[in-house]
């Protein structure tokens, strides 16, 4: 509703800038517009105070519905925390005197019918020995009693030798399930077996009796997950037993944390979740509603309430309009020249802005006065995110730039990599401050010795690269030549002199791309180092293959 709204208004404000007549008055003074402006504040007050109260109201709905969903959780992980301690306890109970009676098979039937018929807390009974051969079972349909189990459960049962809850798994009647389970030990305290109840997870139990209870409407829901972040209950059958990733309530509940939050579910909706954790089990429960459906009461009262007082604010807002386009039109015009500061030609666009009242033509002036400095200070930053901040060369980036140039123009040229032996032993010696400086000499004497067309470019620490267009490898390695000559020549304070490896390869059309020359020249100047340092080395094929 507040979207076609605006749309609405929006339209009305374009044609009523269509219609504007231009104003013969140039000298009215903004305080007078203000004046005018204060007659219509009333109405945008009133707007506002409409805003904010459907705020707050939106706010306190949300608010209330996520405590309610907050206290659900709880309610509903303490029932189901208090339900699997029960369970625990009747099968202890139980246990303690089945173990007294292992070898009796008669009793060992009446006790497992007893314990899934007294109190309907368990699907199904097992009653195993130490090998996890089935002793006696209840309802017998499950057609398992003389066999031996090897399920998830029955194998940590016997592993484990303590309570236990199980995380889900299919079972040997091909039941998904958890399994809940007491150790059984004889007068000696010897492992003897186990005693276990089954809760089916996509049929009817106790746990569909417990949670089924939601009034699952207007899309709320609830859900529980185990440690692995599996479902173990759920409102569609069919996503019991998939695994959920990517959910922030579940991370919250599983690290055994409580409160209530906004999210979003799988099918994309905007939920409002409480969630709470069962210790005993280390599962979590999540109760959501969506943030529509605990909105719509509130959408029905406002578009009421908006659909009374639509004329009027039509009227007036029309009114607003007008009058606010008068002051906003060279205000306007002054902030669409401000996007394009950075162009050459926005001072003409500025000149041509008609600023008809003292405020705006005194921010006009301000900002030719500003663009000059702006352009200069564009081109310093421009400047630095071409050049390597020490050196003063071309950085990475420039050089790959400069090279497609050269690429897309076909025009050859060669790859001059050059790298200081043994740099590392200078840093280590004479510190990096010392470094800097070899680093600095060694970036001038590579400009001085180079045209102007030429590219000088730090690539690394101590790694260079020079790149002549228009030269291939027949003409670059005396220039090379000439440059590790010169290098070895310079004196560096603390240091004397140091020595470069460099490695060249060319560029010719068709070839090769410029990435491979760069990596042919790298291969060189590996090359040139395996060689002893201090020497320069024409990429060739046989490099490559070694």
């Amino acid at each position: 509703m507040f979207r076609s709204i605006a749309l609405w208004f929006s339209q009305q404000a374009a044609a009523t800038k269509r219609q504007a007549l231009h104003l013969k008055n140039k000298t009215l003074a903004l305080r007078h517009l203000i004046l005018v402006l204060a007659c219509v504040a009333t109405v945008i007050t009133l707007l506002n105070g409409f805003y904010v109260n459907y705020q707050v109201q939106k706010k306190q709905l949300i608010q209330h519905s996520l405590d309610s969903n907050y206290a659900y959780a709880v309610k509903l992980a303490s029932a189901t925390g208090r339900f699997l301690s029960t369970a625990k306890q009747q099968l202890a109970y139980a246990a303690s005197n089945i173990q007294l009676h292992i070898y009796d098979s008669q009793y060992l039937d009446n006790e497992a019918n007893r314990l899934r018929l007294q109190t309907d807390s368990f699907n199904s009974i097992v009653i195993a020995n130490n090998t996890g051969f089935v002793l006696s079972t209840s309802p017998d349909t499950l057609d398992i009693k003389g066999r031996q189990l090897k399920s998830q459960g029955a194998l940590q049962a016997i592993k484990e030798k303590r309570p236990l809850i199980s995380a889900p798994y299919i079972s040997a009647s091909n039941n998904l399930l958890i399994f809940i389970s007491h150790p059984l030990y004889d007068t000696e305290s010897n492992y003897i077996g186990y005693v276990g109840g089954s809760i089916y997870l996509k049929k009817h139990s106790i746990l569909d009796d417990m949670l089924g209870t939601h009034y699952y409407k207007d899309g709320s829901y609830i859900y529980v997950v185990d440690q692995d972040r599996r479902i173990i209950y759920h409102p569609d059958s069919h996503r019991i037993g998939s695994i959920v990733n990517d959910n922030s309530v579940i991370d919250y509940v599983l690290d055994g944390k409580q409160g209530s939050t906004a999210t979003i579910n799988s099918q994309g909706v905007e939920m409002l979740a409480g969630y709470a954790p069962i210790p005993l089990s280390n599962w979590g429960v999540v109760t959501q509603r969506p943030v529509n459906a605990t909105l719509a009461s509130l959408d029905d009262l406002m578009g009421q309430v908006l659909y009374r007082t639509l004329p009027l604010s039509v009227v007036t807002f029309l009114l607003i309009w007008l009058l606010a386009r008068m002051i906003a039109r060279p205000l306007q015009q002054l902030a669409d020249t401000a996007k394009t500061m950075d162009r050459p030609n926005t001072h003409l666009k500025l000149n041509n802005v008609r600023s008809w009242y003292f405020e705006s033509a005194e921010l006009k002036q301000a900002m030719l006065k500003g663009i000059g400095l702006l352009h200069s200070q564009i081109g310093q930053l421009r400047h630095d995110a071409s050049t390597d901040p020490l050196t003063g060369v071309f950085n990475r980036r420039s050089l790959d730039l400069l090279l497609s140039k050269l690429e897309a123009k076909h025009t050859p040229f060669s790859v001059l990599a050059l790298d200081i032996d043994h740099f590392k032993k200078v840093n280590d010696t004479y510190g990096h401050s010392v470094g800097d400086k070899a680093l600095i000499k060694l970036s001038e004497t590579m400009t001085q010795l180079s045209r102007e067309q030429d590219i000088v470019a730090r690539t690394g620490g101590e790694e260079f690269v020079l790149i002549l267009p228009g030269l291939l490898s027949e003409t670059a390695l005396p220039i090379a030549e000439r440059l590790r000559e010169q290098v070895a020549q310079m004196i560096i304070p603390n240091i004397g002199s140091i020595h470069v490896s460099i490695g060249i390869s060319s560029y010719t059309k068709g070839l090769c791309s410029s990435k491979q020359i760069l990596k042919q020249a790298d291969q060189a100047l590996y090359e040139a180092k395996h060689q002893g340092r201090n020497r320069c080395v024409v990429f060739e094929s046989t490099i490559a293959e070694a």
